[in-house]
């Protein structure tokens, strides 16, 4: 592993993130992979496992309609080559409504290739 790796990855989760809180589909799929994995927080108690590019933009799609306020907040990131690990609070609303939790990530090829989300209860 090198430092420039550990960047890199750190760089594509940085844009990744602002593509998801400007709601922009297109711009987060620019950035997953062909082959991309996400595991939805919801339902308990493994989650929705979703695999490849069709049905991961499917889900995005969804969620930025039905969640309209939907607004992602860092709280720490860190990595260490391909592998990032992202502590945030997910605001659903502006009346204060959220659930804290962390996503699992791994990057090849300067892109998200799996999105492993997790909350807190």
């Amino acid at each position: 592993m090198s430092d420039s790796e550990t960047k890199a990855t750190l760089d594509v989760i940085r844009r990744f993130n602002e593509a998801f809180n400007r709601h922009d589909v297109d711009g987060v799929m620019a950035l997953m992979t062909a082959d991309c994995v996400f595991e939805n927080t919801q339902s308990p108690p493994d989650g929705e496992r979703f695999v490849g590019a069709a049905a991961v933009r499917a889900f995005w799609k969804r969620f930025f309609e039905s969640t309209p306020g939907a607004r992602f907040e860092t709280e720490e990131a860190f990595a260490t080559g391909d592998r990032a690990v992202v502590r945030w609070v997910f605001h659903w609303d502006n009346a204060g409504g959220h659930v804290r939790g962390v996503d699992v990530m791994r990057v090849r090829d300067g892109k998200v290739a799996e999105k492993l989300a997790y909350v807190k209860g």
